[in-house]
């Protein structure tokens, strides 16, 4: 598992938010679960995203919003295979998790 993939959501009731992004390092890979964001759909989020907490992000096309409030540790073994990758916006998601923690 790679620093900022993306997995389908296994949760299948979980329809608004169709993927997980994967936060936690691969240094940790050994340990049984891991840190994941849901991505949700804009529409079916009933708030107003926070510009520096929820970064908007595409995958396979789609335009969703990593909610970062929302942070879930999730065992790694119902994750499959990711769908995508978030590296190249690394620094974005990065510091939405320190605003998080820190309010800066």
């Amino acid at each position: 598992m790679a620093h900022l993939n993306v997995y389908k959501n296994p949760n299948a009731a979980a329809t608004g938010f169709p993927y997980l992004l994967e936060l936690q390092n691969t240094l940790l890979g050994d340990l049984p679960t891991t840190v994941v964001a849901p991505l949700g759909l804009p529409h079916v989020i009933d708030q107003i995203p926070v510009l520096h907490l929820n970064p908007a992000v595409t995958v396979d096309g789609q335009q969703l919003i990593v909610m970062m409030q929302e942070l879930a540790a999730i065992k790694r073994k119902q994750l499959k295979q990711p769908v995508a990758n978030l590296s190249a916006q690394r620094e974005e998601i990065l510091a939405a998790l320190y605003f998080l923690f820190t309010g800066f």
